[in-house]
């Protein structure tokens, strides 16, 4: 006898229910006018034959209009915070029964672009953005036809959107100043390419904290926008080996402050020069010394995240929302050590 190797279909569910194809098409669709007794027939039979929906956009547009997926694009999804990010919205959504698509933007404004339109185009219910782009006008026609969007860590620019950030001025402020109450005044900044929203609050925080000690801005201990990791831990180890070396170093990436701790390591001076670090590191309590840290409340901006798309999706038509996380200055022992020279 031949072995059958097709997947079973709506045909096959129909007929083995006793039912119409219109029948087996609604039950899936979740369409709640269909008899009760129906849909569990149908159900039986899909069990009996391991029958699955196809779940592409266009043979299961739900009677709503949704295809119950959600389009996610983040910086980098192999880093620690977008990670993080990926799974809690997963998480999220899969509690309401939605699919999270995600892809990476790699601070590619072109990139942002090709993925957003790929998605769209996929009929996503919505998309939550970490922009690279510097103007996010072309997505008006994308909202005036229907999709619903939402910005984190990040906001918009030239359009209006619910947005989620995190304090990043005030983060980055409150880290220099507890290294200048340890006695610092020649305090490195170290961070991502100025361009970046993120980087420039940072960097805005770090010249804050020095205006209000009345310490006078110094270029030659500011590093931004490295070329590569490798480039960005050789720029640290000139820095803190000249002959103005700083005493303590604020890295305002959590990237950067891996490259800070190996430039650091391979000088012989993680005990001798005070490091803070602007995002989580994986096992970063457990160097020597403990790398002190200002974090974000990654998991708190993803739930905050999803709620505000989600109501978008479920017809909320307000004002544009901006929720902002407060970010938390944890000291382990990197930020603690004083001048030594």
């Amino acid at each position: 006898m031949a072995v059958k190797n097709s997947r079973p279909t709506m045909r096959e569910v129909a007929a083995l229910s006793g039912t119409s194809l219109k029948t087996v098409s609604r039950v899936f669709n979740e369409v709640s006018t269909v008899d009760p007794e129906l849909v569990v027939r149908v159900k039986k039979a899909a069990a009996k034959l391991h029958y699955t929906p196809n779940m592409t956009a266009g043979s299961l547009r739900r009677i709503d209009g949704r295809t119950r997926t959600i389009g996610l694009l983040l910086e980098d999804i192999s880093n620690p915070f977008s990670s993080v990010l990926h799974r809690v919205f997963e998480n999220y959504a899969r509690e309401l029964g939605f699919i999270v698509f995600v892809a990476s933007l790699d601070e590619e404004a072109d990139r942002e672009k090709e993925l957003v339109s790929l998605f769209i185009s996929r009929r996503v219910d919505g998309l939550i953005i970490a922009p690279s782009t510097s103007d996010h006008s072309y997505l008006k026609p994308e909202v005036k036809a229907g999709i619903k969007v939402g910005f984190i860590d990040r906001p918009p620019i030239n359009f209006a959107a619910d947005s989620v950030l995190s304090t990043n001025k005030e983060g980055s402020k409150d880290a220099v100043d507890h290294l200048l109450s340890f006695g610092h005044k020649r305090i490195a900044y170290i961070g991502d390419q100025p361009d970046i929203y993120t980087a420039q609050q940072r960097y805005s925080g770090y010249k804050s904290a020095l205006q209000s000690a009345k310490i006078p801005l110094n270029k030659s201990m500011v590093i931004q926008g490295p070329r590569s990791h490798e480039d960005l831990i050789d720029q640290i180890k000139k820095l803190v080996t000249s002959s103005n070396a700083p005493t303590a170093i604020f890295a305002s990436q959590n990237l950067v402050t891996l490259a800070a701790i190996r430039a650091l390591r391979d000088a012989h001076l993680e005990k001798k020069v005070a490091l803070i670090g602007f995002d989580e590191i994986p096992a970063g309590d457990l160097l020597d010394p403990a790398i002190t840290l200002v974090t974000q409340d990654i998991r708190a901006m993803g739930e905050k995240s999803a709620e505000l798309l989600f109501s978008r999706i479920n017809g909320y038509d307000g004002k544009v929302r901006q929720e902002i996380i407060p970010t938390t200055l944890t000291a382990r022992g990197s930020g603690e050590i004083r001048p030594k020279f």
